[in-house]
Order: C-alpha cells, then sequence, then structure tokens
C-alpha cells in the first residue's frame, strides 16, 4: 500500500497529463494567494504629529548670554542649520571624533543590537517564505514485504518484494482574511522597531562619549585647581605658625588655617575619585577595559562651542527621535497582530495536493511505475471555540496599552527638549555671570599682589585673594563643561545621529 501522499513528476503511461495537472495545481495555488482579499482589521496609520507649535508657553531668546573666553560664546537656536550626521565633529576634537568611531566599532551594546536586528530580519524572512509560497517537500521511502495468497483464500506459495515510493508534495494555507499578511507586517514592524533602538543606541553610546570626555577635562581642571587651592592654604597654615611662634598671632589662628586645609585635603581625593571612575567609563563606553592603554586624555581648551543649534519643532522631531520611532513600530505591530487575532474568526481555507510514483524496483520507479495523485481541499470554519473572541479583545487591550505607551514616550521626548533649551539658556547666563566674577577675582587679585609690593599688603592677603580667585575659577571651569554637555544633550534630544529613517509602510483595508 502506499502511505505518500506528496506530489510528482514520473514518466508513466500517463506522465505528459500528470504533470500538465501538476502544473496547473501550482499555478492555481499562487493565483489564489495573489487574489486573496485585503487584510481584516484596520489598516495602520502614523499617529498624528503633537499639536503644539513650541516645547514651552515662555518663547526662548535668539541667543543665548555670552561672555568672554573659551566656551563662553552665544549660541542660535535655527530652524533651518545643516547638521552633520556626526555632530560630534562640530566640538572641534579630532582625538574625540576617533575614539567615538572606535566605540561604534567595539562597543558590545552596538554589537549586541545590531544582532538583534539581523535576528528579526530574519525571523520576519522565514515568517514570510514560509506563508507567502506553496511549501514543497520531496519524499522516497522503501519497504520489504512478504504477501501469503492464502490470507486471501488463493493457492500459491507465498511472495516477499520490495515496495519503492518516491513523491513531492505542495501544500499552502489560503489567506482568505488576511492573517498571514497581519502576522508579516506585524514581524517587519518588530524588524523596524529593533532598528530604531540600534539608531538609539548609536545616538545615546556617541552623546555618552562626548559628554563623558568633557566630564574628564572638567575633573582633570578642577583637581588640579583644588591641589593649587590647597597648596596656598598650607602655605597659609606655615605663616600661621610663624606668626605664633614669633608672638604675632594666637593659637586659634592655627587651628582655624589647619581645620580650612585639612577640609580641602579630604576633598582632593573625593574629586580624584571621580576622575578616575570617569576614565574607566570613557574606556568602557569605547569597548576597552579600564587599565587599556591608548586612551586620549582630554582638555578643556580643546572643545570648541557649536554657535548655531538646531531646533527641531515638534511635529519634525515625532519622525526623528529613535525611542519614539521605535515606539510607533510597536504599535504598528500591535496594529497588525489585532489584525491576526480577527482573522482567526474567518474561515480557513488549506490547499495540498501530492503526485508520486510506486514500483517494484528503481529502475522501474521513475519509469512504468504505477503514478498516483492527491489533491485536497480543507475550508474550516470556527463555530465554537470562546478563547478566539478573548483573544482579540486581549489584542485590542494590547494596542491601546501600545498606543499609550506612544503617547507617553512623546511627552516625555517633548519635556526632554524642552528641559535642555531652558538649560541652555539659563546655564550660559550662569557662565556669564561666573566670567564676571573671574574677572572680577583676578582683579582683586592683581591689586593685592600691587598693594603687596608697595607694601601696604602682606603676603597673607595675597595668599587670600589668590584662594578665593581660584574657587571662583573652579565654578568657571564647571560652567564651561555645564555648556558644552548641554549642548551635546540638545543634539541627541533632537536626534541628530541616527542613520535611519523609515516610513513604515501603511495597509489600506
Amino acid at each position: 500500500s502506499m502511505h505518500s501522499t506528496r506530489v510528482v513528476t514520473g514518466r508513466t503511461a500517463d506522465g505528459t497529463a500528470t504533470r500538465y495537472r501538476a502544473v496547473r495545481l501550482l499555478a492555481s495555488l499562487t493565483l489564489a494567494g495573489s487574489l486573496a482579499g485585503c487584510a481584516v482589521g484596520p489598516g495602520f496609520r502614523r499617529p498624528s504629529a503633537p499639536a503644539v507649535a513650541s516645547y514651552s508657553t515662555t518663547p526662548f531668546p535668539e541667543r543665548t548670554a555670552s561672555a568672554p573666553g573659551a566656551q563662553g560664546g552665544a549660541q542660535r537656536l535655527l530652524e533651518q542649520v545643516n547638521v552633520d550626521a556626526q555632530w560630534w565633529r562640530a566640538l572641534g576634537v579630532p582625538a574625540l571624533d576617533t575614539l567615538i568611531a572606535q566605540a561604534f566599532q567595539a562597543s558590545p551594546t552596538l554589537v549586541a543590537a545590531e544582532a538583534t536586528l539581523r535576528q528579526a530580519q530574519e525571523v520576519s524572512s522565514a515568517q514570510a517564505g514560509s506563508t507567502r509560497y506553496p511549501v514543497a517537500d520531496a519524499a522516497a521511502s522503501g519497504q520489504r514485504q512478504r504477501f501469503n495468497p492464502g490470507a486471501l483464500g488463493q493457492a500459491g506459495e507465498p511472495r516477499e518484494f520490495t515496495l519503492l515510493n518516491a513523491s513531492v508534495g505542495v501544500r499552502y494555507k489560503l489567506d482568505l482574511a488576511g492573517g498571514n499578511r497581519r502576522a508579516l507586517e506585524a514581524l517587519a514592524a518588530r524588524a523596524d522597531y529593533r532598528r530604531f533602538q540600534l539608531d538609539g543606541a548609536r545616538l545615546t553610546l556617541a552623546a555618552n562619549v562626548a559628554s563623558t570626555a568633557i566630564a574628564q577635562s572638567r575633573l582633570t581642571a578642577q583637581v588640579e585647581g583644588m591641589e593649587a587651592i590647597l597648596r596656598d592654604e598650607d602655605e597659609q597654615l606655615a605663616l600661621s605658625r610663624e606668626r605664633v611662634r614669633l608672638g604675632a598671632a594666637s593659637p586659634d589662628e592655627v587651628l582655624s588655617r589647619q581645620l580650612q586645609a585639612e577640609q580641602s585635603r579630604a576633598g582632593v581625593p573625593t574629586q580624584r575619585k571621580l576622575q578616575q571612575q570617569n576614565e574607566h567609563l570613557l574606556a568602557v563606553l569605547a569597548g576597552r577595559a579600564p587599565g587599556a592603554d591608548g586612551m586620549p586624555r582630554f582638555a578643556l581648551e580643546e572643545f570648541t562651542l557649536p554657535s548655531d543649534l538646531p531646533l527641531v519643532v515638534p511635529s519634525e522631531l515625532v519622525r526623528r527621535r529613535p525611542d519614539i520611532q521605535a515606539a510607533e513600530a510597536l504599535l504598528h505591530a500591535a496594529n497588525a497582530e489585532y489584525g491576526v487575532a480577527v482573522s482567526k474568526l474567518y474561515p480557513q481555507l488549506n490547499l495540498s495536493a501530492s503526485l508520486g510514483s510506486q514500483a517494484l524496483g528503481s529502475g522501474a520507479l521513475f519509469g512504468s511505475g504505477s503514478a498516483v495523485w492527491l489533491l485536497l481541499g480543507q475550508l474550516t470554519q470556527p463555530l465554537l471555540n470562546p478563547g478566539l473572541p478573548a483573544e482579540k479583545r486581549a489584542a485590542l487591550a494590547a494596542f491601546e496599552a501600545a498606543a499609550a505607551n506612544y503617547q507617553s514616550v512623546v511627552l516625555e521626548a517633548l519635556r526632554n527638549v524642552a528641559d535642555v533649551l531652558r538649560a541652555l539658556d539659563n546655564d550660559a547666563q550662569t557662565f556669564a555671570a561666573l566670567a564676571a566674577a573671574d574677572s572680577a577675582a583676578q582683579g582683586a587679585l592683581e591689586s593685592v599682589q600691587r598693594q603687596y609690593a608697595l607694601g601696604a599688603a602682606s603676603y597673607v592677603q595675597v595668599l587670600s585673594a589668590r584662594q578665593q580667585a581660584r574657587q571662583v575659577h573652579l565654578s568657571l571651569v564647571a560652567a564651561r563643561a555645564q555648556r558644552l554637555i548641554d549642548t551635546v544633550a540638545l543634539y541627541q534630544a533632537v536626534g541628530f545621529g541616527g542613520e535611519t529613517v523609515l516610513t513604515p509602510e501603511h495597509c489600506t483595508p
């Protein structure tokens, strides 16, 4: 007996007609798939852009405050400004450009994101290959049998023989309700989600490397400044002790100076710890071990503060930021998965066919063997399955959750940009005030130094004025670095630096 239900070719007496039937069957299956109706469920439409024209009720100034010196220039926010995808080049530090390029190659975070994207793409391709087209399988089998005519009441001796089978089978699930199309649409949307996640990871990595490099330059300058202040305080302490020895001061003065010096001494290791931890972070961001050689060191004077910054309107922001695009891709996937759940309530039509040859020897299998074929169509309509409506409701709830998540991501993105824009303005004002204070402190120090040269001021007064000037300068260093970090944060907030801008395909119901 023949157990195969698969199709194939064989040169039998009616081989030509059999092959014609097989070709006609495959053509019919393909045509039926192409003529299947549009997928059930609502077609996906991109969410509308936010109905707001600005990020804050208070207008932003045309340009920020400015002050003389490095990183002190005014910055303008422009809607029409050419921004290089590698925006970090605007900071003017070639070593930073090289480090970010190395991070893109070596960062485990990006390697994992790229692999996850490839996985999603291959899963989508695999599902598409198995649902869009008929599936054909070849089969061959052989069995040894013993036949006894006496079992049928016939005379004769028992005989043994080998029965060979060869066949090819084709099966296809006709996508009447479009469930397969919706499933593929969902997989493609999830692949887009992984792509946008990769873009977001790349943008975040570039911003983190740039911000950490700026922080390294700030911490290095602050450690050097704190050590200089400590040297001045130790010198003041030594002078106080000498004054006590000469009877020109009381021991309380020494205790007061010692307290101040030891407090400053305790602050230096704390600041140095932050500096060293920052160096470790920068190495890991670049995909290296913290103790690896060849890591660059950055100085605050190397960085250039960009004068023209991009101001992306909210309607463009939602089409540019990777996290918003990723949330939209998840919304698209949820919409398609709802369509899959709806399609299960409709009739399902499965088609299959087989053609094979049966013979007692391998030579006759593709020659004079007997051909057998089978055509099967199965239509199934769910009648009583309480789980299907529940599955539909669950898919609808998942879509509503994805819509709410999208709205939340958009609102957080708008807040993020608004915060950065306010930081640019306020931190520029802080810098201008500290720059004026630094200029005043330097002027006071020069005045005391001139008085000291004329004998009208003591050396202790010179040390006190120098210490005050250095304290103000430390604050100015922090303000300079903060303006650079705010600039990096703006580029990240408006989504520059990603490489993918996709327009999701829409399915019209």
